[in-house]
């Protein structure tokens, strides 16, 4: 029961995210674009943090063979760039308009259901370990969706929605985090069965995430040596919260 009531708060305050590109995106575009650079940095820093201070760790620790845990680490990285490389195809030579949302904007949503759902399996799984294990790993997924989430709800906006569509939407498909953690709880003894193999799986999609997705947001602008600094602050800052959540173990 204690891990239900953590698994699924957490994916509830998790989805509740998706209305941030409200607040954010996009009546002050550029206080919006520095904040959302920052988060990516901090979120960037929070990914890596989760994976080696927090879910490598704890594979170690069940009696999983070192050669068994790089396996399971390289399933998740070669499943997170199949995804993203099946969610990033698209074409069409119809205008966008609010009546013809562009491809973009239903991929998007598409790619999003399916990541979401992943999510809310990590971070029950996690739960299903520990209950320390599960808030990091809901803190480093939370600080990844208030960036992912902003630029959804700019691609939305780009892809013909408009402001209320995409906020529904957005909203919608962030739920499908609940029914991924719902299902990793109910099917319960099986679900703990597989954390050997989902938590070193969900530390290779979160590097993947984040050395693949997004570090390379943070070098396409070419930034002076201060807002370098910044960037990189941010991102010691994320690695610092995971190193802080040690206390709570």
């Amino acid at each position: 029961m204690e891990a239900w009531i953590y698994a699924i708060g957490s994916v509830l305050l998790v989805s509740a995210v998706s209305i941030v590109g409200v607040l954010l995106f996009p009546r002050e575009k550029k206080g919006a674009e520095k904040f959302l650079i920052y988060m990516v940095s901090f979120a960037a820093g929070a990914l890596f943090g989760d994976a080696f201070i927090h879910l490598l760790p704890e594979a170690a620790e069940m009696e999983v063979s070192g050669t068994s845990i790089g396996i399971y680490v390289l399933c998740g990285i070669v499943f997170s760039f199949i995804v993203e490389k099946f969610i990033r195809w698209r074409h069409c030579h119809v205008p966008t308009s609010h009546d013809h949302p562009h491809p973009v904007a239903m991929m998007n949503l598409l790619g999003d259901v399916f990541h979401n759902f992943i999510d809310g399996i990590i971070i029950a799984a996690s739960y299903l370990v520990s209950i320390p294990l599960g808030i990091a790993t809901t803190i480093a997924v939370l600080f990844h969706e208030i960036p992912q989430e902003i630029g959804d709800f700019g691609v939305l906006l780009h892809g013909g929605f408009t402001r209320a569509k995409a906020i529904m939407f957005n909203f919608l498909v962030a739920l499908t985090a609940v029914a991924g953690a719902a299902i990793t709880l109910v099917i319960g003894s099986a679900a703990e069965q597989a954390v050997p193999f989902l938590v070193p799986f969900a530390a290779g999609v979160f590097i993947y995430i984040a050395g693949s997705d997004l570090i390379p947001e943070l070098h396409k602008d070419e930034a002076n040596f201060s807002e370098s600094a910044i960037h990189l602050l941010w991102f010691v800052l994320g690695i610092g919260v995971m190193l802080a959540l040690l206390l709570l173990e």
